[in-house]
């Protein structure tokens, strides 16, 4: 990811209603949401969400499909894996300790999954 790339997807998840979208597509999991379960889940008019969704697709961080007549919606995984090492790539100018808690909270998640790795 580069800077251009990081820039859309923090504008994309600066809005309430998106970044609640994301927070609930990662929860859901890979499986995803249909769009109307999705608006009931975040609370927001369906044809809000629409735009909403096409600012969060754009930006990489979810993905859609078709099912029948359904659109189901989930996290795009690897967009939000590539936002978070944008953000830690050059992590603590040579102290990884400052980076641990950071590193084992993502190690506890399988981001191609979405699943939370249990010990």
């Amino acid at each position: 990811m580069d800077e251009r790339q990081a820039l859309a997807a923090f504008a994309a998840l600066g809005q309430e209603h998106r970044l609640r979208v994301v927070r609930a597509l990662v929860t859901a999991g890979p499986d995803g949401l249909a769009a109307g379960v999705l608006a009931e889940t975040v609370n927001v008019a369906g044809n809000n969400l629409s735009f909403h969704l096409k600012e969060l697709s754009h930006a990489g961080l979810i993905t859609s499909r078709r099912e029948g007549k359904s659109v189901i919606y989930s996290a795009a995984y690897a967009g939000l894996s590539d936002l978070v090492q944008f953000l830690m790539r050059d992590c603590c100018q040579g102290h990884p300790e400052v980076c641990a808690p950071a590193v084992a909270a993502l190690a506890a998640c399988d981001c191609t999954t979405g699943e939370t790795a249990h010990a």
